[in-house]
């Protein structure tokens, strides 16, 4: 598939952060930012719009300057809810925007050519979606989806209660693009406090 038209860039931000013992797990601080600075600051560049999936009253997130746009479906659906979240914004509010791209605020070291890497496995792998891979690692939640199939993840999420993202995009032919570990895995992923001490040993490593 060719990739044409724009790319909105979707921050998902939208779970309960249960592991992490609740709350914003992407205000937590990392070298002085924030994880949801860290991640704006990676992806901003990359897209042509970019907006914050988050659910709760949006004023905490203010001083960011950017859409918060809560879950379309309810009851916490996970991270497919954000997904077809980014995809209905993008089709009602940014037409010009063929493709969303999804970036996990709790993945502070995601990469700078995201969105050229998925872009280039898509269409040199004739792929319908884009998946980032990391050590040959599927991350299902990072990816570049074309909004066109935002009445069909609506249908799988609601109709069929598909939660899993590996169980919808099975249906699709993938695009993966693969990254090294070496010296980081560039998508590390902070759930858990320890995480969050790894994150910040990692930190001054490649700093």
């Amino acid at each position: 598939m060719r990739i044409e038209g724009g790319v909105c860039g979707l921050l998902l931000a939208g779970g309960q952060s249960r592991r992490m013992g609740g709350g914003d797990k992407c205000l937590k601080m990392l070298g002085g930012k924030t994880l949801l600075a860290r991640v704006i600051d990676v992806a901003r560049p990359q897209v042509d719009e970019l907006i914050l999936n988050a659910n709760g009253d949006p004023a905490r997130f203010k001083e960011y300057g950017l859409p918060v746009v809560g879950d379309v479906v309810d009851g916490f659906a996970g991270p497919l809810a954000g997904i077809l979240t980014g995809l209905e914004w993008s089709r009602d509010n940014r037409p010009a925007c063929s493709w969303v791209a999804s970036f996990a605020c709790d993945a502070p070291f995601a990469p700078n050519d995201l969105i050229s890497r998925l872009s280039g496995a898509i269409e040199d792998q004739n792929g319908e979606l884009g998946c980032a891979s990391s050590n040959g690692r599927d991350q299902p939640v990072i990816g570049l989806w074309p909004v066109a199939l935002a009445a069909e993840l609506r249908t799988a999420l609601v109709d069929e209660d598909i939660r899993k993202v590996d169980v919808w995009t099975a249906r699709y032919r993938l695009g993966r693009a693969n990254w090294a570990i070496d010296p980081v895995d560039p998508f590390l992923n902070v759930n858990r406090p320890e995480d969050l001490t790894r994150a910040e040993d990692v930190l001054s490593y490649i700093s």
